[in-house]
């Protein structure tokens, strides 16, 4: 029978047996993605734009519910579908700063991913920790965000 105690070693082992499965769950159907999107308001007319995601059908919803009550921050979003599938599309995204520094970050770091998407999240990491310094606002910082950024979701070239 689990504990009523939060600290207790029953929910402490539910927690841990959670964040192993929100892990294995995230390297299946997650990706750390950093956006560069056109933002005249801007100093260099360009926005960095970094996000943790992770996506699943309708019938799953409910496992998205469960990260996010986890993390305690992001949003959830439908993709309406209107082809040959039955289903809409359903997306976890943690898109602010402090929560991607203070609360996704340290847990991937504890509970490491073990797809290539790991190599994703330690460049995602130095992103987000730049932006946090605030040198996404410097020319060199820019730069070197940018350059990062190349190195991200299978080398995709972008710049």
């Amino acid at each position: 029978m689990p504990s009523n105690n939060a600290f207790g070693a029953d929910n402490q082992q539910e927690r841990l047996e959670l964040a192993y499965w929100i892990t294995g769950f995230t390297d299946g159907e997650g990706c750390f993605s950093i956006a560069v999107i056109k933002n005249a308001t801007t100093r260099f007319g360009k926005q960095i734009f970094p996000e943790f995601v992770v996506t699943q059908g309708a019938k799953s919803l409910e496992a998205l519910e469960e990260i996010k009550k986890f993390f305690g921050c992001g949003k959830i979003f439908v993709n309406k579908r209107y082809d040959n599938h039955h289903e809409h599309l359903y997306r976890y995204c943690v898109r602010s700063i402090p929560d991607l520094q203070y609360k996704i970050v340290p847990f991937f770091e504890r509970f490491a991913l073990h797809t290539y998407k790991q190599n994703d999240f330690v460049i995602f990491k130095k992103v987000v920790t730049m932006m946090s310094r605030k040198a996404h606002l410097t020319e060199k910082g820019w730069m070197r965000i940018t350059q990062l950024i190349s190195q991200m979701n299978r080398k995709k070239k972008r710049f």
